[in-house]
């Protein structure tokens, strides 16, 4: 039997509504709560049980948490409509009047060759340089191109029959990665990875090849000796 969907259809509007969305953060849990992780707890048989309970009980993952109602979701959407018109358009506008044929050549180029070496290179020095020498006893092993794939893993260490997850995610001078929050989908593969391992998976920042979130390393010390137990 065919699934009846309920997500609207925005058409070409989709993608600018997703970039926009997603570059101010308005779909954050500290700003809608974990909704993936909260549905799965509601466990609702519709719809409409599921909004009503969403409202009911749903607080921001903020450190001020808040009370999300009908309202406070429109508020968002008012915020995204004034991001995209005064900010978004003018900037793409410029954006679009600047492009050139040898910009869109370069960019391909770039992305295949220039990001890709620079990623890899990266991944290898926060791994090689960093947790193997931090946690000598345990082996690092890049995840086949399927676990990638399908769940945001790059590389996975084996602790007794149990395994840990890493994530390495680039981080510039600049970047505020304390801010950072995994979307819903790399919530649900990271915990599809801890039912099939057992152990939890990590986001370490790389910045220039270094781990930039030294707090990590307390906690992944934290992941093995619980998985020992």
């Amino acid at each position: 039997m065919k699934q009846e969907k309920y997500s609207l259809d925005f058409g070409k509007k989709e993608k600018v509504l997703n970039y926009a969305c997603q570059t101010y953060q308005l779909s954050r849990p500290n700003k809608v709560g974990a909704v993936m992780a909260l549905i799965r707890e509601c466990q609702p048989n519709t719809i409409n049980d599921w909004e009503q309970w969403y409202f009911e009980n749903v607080y921001t993952e903020a450190k001020a948490k808040t009370k999300i109602t009908k309202e406070s979701l429109q508020e968002l959407g008012e915020r995204l409509y004034e991001k995209i018109t005064e900010v978004v358009i003018p900037e793409w506008q410029a954006a679009f009047a600047a492009l050139s044929r040898q910009d869109c050549i370069d960019y391909i180029f770039n992305l295949t060759i220039n990001r890709t070496f620079d990623g890899f290179i990266r991944e290898k020095s926060v791994v090689n340089d960093g947790l193997a020498k931090i946690f000598p006893k345990l082996t690092f092993e890049e995840s086949d191109p399927e676990l990638d794939h399908v769940g945001d893993i790059d590389y996975i260490a084996k602790v007794g029959d149990k395994a840990i997850g890493i994530q390495i995610k680039p981080v510039t001078a600049k970047s505020n990665f304390g801010g950072y929050s995994a979307t819903e989908r790399m919530k649900a593969s990271f915990a599809d990875f801890e039912e099939k391992f057992g152990g939890k998976v990590f986001v370490v920042f790389s910045l220039d090849g270094e781990i930039a979130n030294k707090e990590i390393i307390t906690e992944i010390k934290n992941e093995i000796e619980r998985l020992k137990l």
